[in-house]
């Protein structure tokens, strides 16, 4: 008998896309939805936002693997005890740091500001920034963020990093617990948001983490929507406190139509696009772990 992969994922285009691409990726190996009476067997479950009943559903299963970077999207089955597996993908590293390099530059080369002036049909030439004037903040050095942070230091840019756990990377300057937060903070002219999404980074982008930054600094947020306490963005940016944000997350998706974050003009949205792993990668990655799983048996 194949593998068994139960698919465990709300996203149905994924899904559909999945059970196109997987049989040519890994032939071997059979995807099947929850109403197929062979997921019973599965060991592995491909999840995105799974149910809360899965374990209860499917007792065999022995592994669960996120189909993102991430793994908050399994919500309380992080503590179930059974071993949990994420999507490392580093074309999606390489993503990431694009859309992060895109939005260092959108402020470095002052386009927000000349968004501005075609509005009001103003003709208003700025002095051009260079790399190494610019001050650019990581939070969170994990596999994306050391990625990101190391390659924005190779262009000559000054970059700063900011983790729980002390961190060493050739280039960066790392620095960890609160106090040292805060100091990197007030010397950015960009930040950029990296974090996992845990308990402890649960709206860490709040009023007293955002102040924190010069009135100059703008916010990259493309970790998660709950990382952002989006009133606070939008009370200090309407104050003139900070710049600009770009923001490729948000708390509900998609961003409801009313959502007053649309008409602010110092914001610039981005429908959670930042950095994905291909279908293939993640059909090819979660089969070679149920293939694993197949094989102890």
């Amino acid at each position: 008998m194949k593998p068994i992969i139960l698919i465990a994922i709300s996203d149905l285009e994924l899904v559909e896309n999945l059970l196109e691409c997987a049989p040519q990726v890994a032939p071997d190996v059979e995807w099947v939805l929850p109403t197929n009476p062979l997921a019973k067997q599965a060991k592995v479950a491909a999840c995105w936002y799974p149910s809360e009943s899965l374990l209860d559903d499917f007792p065999q299963l022995e592994c669960l693997h996120s189909v993102g970077a991430g793994e908050d999207n399994l919500g309380d089955l992080l503590s179930s005890g059974l071993k949990i597996e994420r999507i490392i993908d580093e074309d999606q590293k390489v993503g990431m740091f694009e859309y992060a390099l895109w939005g260092v530059l959108y402020y470095q080369r002052d386009m927000d500001k000349y968004h501005q002036d075609k509005a009001l049909n103003r003709w208003q030439a700025r002095p051009q920034r260079a790399a190494k004037d610019i001050k650019i903040g990581i939070l969170g050095l994990g596999e994306i963020g050391r990625f990101v942070a190391t390659e924005f230091a190779s262009m000559g840019y000054q970059v700063s990093g900011w983790s729980r756990s002390e961190k060493h990377i050739e280039g960066v300057e790392c620095v960890h617990g609160e106090n040292a937060l805060t100091d990197m903070l007030g010397k950015l002219d960009i930040l950029v948001n990296l974090l996992p999404l845990n308990d402890a980074t649960v709206g860490i982008l709040n009023n007293q983490l955002l102040s924190k930054l010069p009135t100059k600094a703008a916010l990259i947020n493309c970790g998660r929507g709950d990382h952002l306490i989006e009133n606070d963005l939008e009370s200090l940016l309407s104050k003139d406190l900070l710049r600009g944000a770009i923001l490729d997350v948000f708390k509900t998706e998609p961003l409801p139509v009313e959502h007053s974050l649309w008409a602010n003009q110092k914001v610039f949205i981005t429908p959670h696009i930042a950095s994905a792993a291909t279908d293939q990668s993640i059909a090819k990655q979660i089969s070679s772990v149920a293939v694993g799983y197949h094989n102890k048996a």
